[in-house]
């Protein structure tokens, strides 16, 4: 497998913030920063990206880097929405569309990762290009605009009922 130290903690903390995701999203229909899920979420991933730049299998800064930095902001920028703009229900539509867009990107390194590597010795995809990893991230894309779609119709509901609820 020949991972670094660095390498071992950056994959257990990360598997950690995607357990915690697909908690939250099957809780709450979202990466929910209201509940413990979406903080892990939130903290490990930002461990996780950050120590995504301190390892390189090929030498030097390369598009994984860039992937963890786009990673870090959409994490922060999701963060500064749901803790600076409470009162806002439009905010809320960026909020979940950054969460759910940080947990994509951060799909991306790991399924190639996962594939490329496990079962040792016999991975299930040979490389990057290998056929398999495709099929998974599109499969992945396509359950990402599904629930993108899902998170926009009931935030719209819960903003509905908001507003409905402040009438007299």
């Amino acid at each position: 497998m020949g991972l670094s130290n660095l390498g071992i903690f950056h994959t257990i903390i990360g598997v950690v913030a995607i357990v915690s995701a697909l908690i939250s999203f099957i809780r709450y229909g979202k990466i929910n920063l209201e509940h413990i899920t979406g903080k892990i979420y939130f903290y490990f991933t930002i461990i996780t990206a950050l120590t995504a730049l301190g390892i390189s299998k090929h030498g030097g800064f390369n598009a994984g880097h860039v992937l963890s930095l786009i990673i870090l902001v959409l994490v922060a920028a999701a963060f500064y929405l749901h803790s600076k703009k409470k009162g806002n229900n439009k905010a809320r539509y960026f909020e979940n569309f950054f969460m759910s867009f940080s947990f994509l990107l951060s799909m991306l390194p790991t399924v190639n990762e996962t594939l490329t590597r496990i079962p040792f010795g016999h991975p299930l995809a040979k490389n990057i290009n290998d056929p398999l990893i495709g099929k998974t991230l599109l499969i992945i894309f396509v359950l990402f605009i599904t629930g993108s779609v899902y998170q926009i119709v009931k935030q719209r509901k819960i903003n509905r009922s908001e507003t409905n609820s402040f009438e007299f």
